[in-house]
């Protein structure tokens, strides 16, 4: 989108609301099959635009090496081609991130979010480094998640219109800031990348506005997410309007998740697995995390009172 409401043209043909599956699991901590096909099946079902796992509302921090590929093959089943599947790729190393992206092309994602390396102090043209090296001969086009205030590394725009450069089929980035920051960060990387902003949606409509292809929201309201999405590629102002009206109505919820991720994973999950049909007891993180508290739960409740249970997928 444009600042006018007009669609910003995709240049990596990946665009719109690509939810961030949870990971739930059993009563022993265990990934839970059955509850993450309902996920994916119902999601799919409710219109979004591709489905998006192992990013920090997937706890991929809190997953085992095992886990991480034991969860992309089954999504990855699911999904079964449907939508696009975009796979955030956490791995410390050059070559742990090198055969993360192989195996997750090997099993049909469209495309993969590199996320930096977990090290400190980092000069800038290593991270760049970094990414080229793991870029080289990636089979799929790749993403990179820029959210400092998460991963706690950055990269300058002119460190990104580098890496851009060098490294074409690094297309898309990933990123956590408000409209006024989407905005800058699309005029000074000059075209060079598809952006896609997170935030659980806040600020979807004005984020959109300022440039943005896409979100990566979590999974409570993905359905009408997608629909906002929908009526602002209209191009209209009576598109723009309708999107304006509907995300009103869940404003209030996307900015109490996104207040913070822990807050994302505590409440976010227990909203989508009621949605979803699924145990809202089931529907805990993975320790440690904060245990929720009779007035936070309340307060979920209050604010997603307007959204439906979404309804059951048929079969794939």
């Amino acid at each position: 989108m444009n600042a006018n409401g007009g669609k910003r043209e995709s240049s990596s043909g990946f665009e719109g609301v690509y939810p961030m599956l949870y990971a739930f699991f059993d009563g022993e901590e265990r990934l839970d099959r059955a509850a993450m096909r309902i996920q994916v099946d119902r999601l799919v079902a409710a219109g979004v635009h591709g489905i998006a796992v192992l990013g920090l509302a997937s706890e991929t921090n809190k997953l085992s090496l095992e886990e991480r590929r034991t969860l992309l093959e089954w999504v990855a089943e699911d999904v079964a081609g449907r939508v696009p599947l975009s796979v955030t790729v956490a791995e410390p190393s050059v070559a742990g991130q090198r055969a993360f992206v192989a195996a997750a092309a090997g099993l049909g994602a469209a495309w993969a979010i590199l996320q930096p390396p977990p090290v400190g102090g980092m000069a800038e043209a290593e991270i760049v480094r970094f990414f080229g090296a793991v870029a080289e001969d990636a089979p799929i086009p790749l993403g990179l998640q820029i959210a400092p205030e998460y991963l706690g590394v950055d990269i300058s725009a002119d460190g990104l219109k580098t890496l851009a450069r060098n490294h074409p089929n690094v297309a898309v980035l990933k990123i956590e800031v408000p409209p006024l920051a989407s905005a800058g960060l699309v005029a000074a990387t000059e075209g060079h990348f598809d952006v896609f902003n997170g935030r659980a949606g806040q600020d979807m409509t004005d984020n959109l506005r300022a440039g943005c292809v896409g979100i990566i929201p979590g999974g409570e309201t993905a359905d009408r997410l997608a629909r906002i999405f929908d009526f602002m590629a209209e191009g209209t102002d009576q598109g723009q309007a309708a999107a304006d009206r509907l995300y009103g109505e869940s404003a209030g919820l996307l900015v109490f998740l996104d207040s913070a991720l822990d807050t994302l994973l505590v409440y976010g999950k227990w909203v989508a697995a009621r949605r979803l049909g699924l145990d809202p007891e089931r529907a805990r993180p993975r320790r440690p995390y904060a245990a929720p508290t009779p007035f936070g739960l309340a307060m979920a409740e209050r604010l997603s009172a307007h959204l439906d249970p979404y309804p059951a997928a048929l079969d794939p």
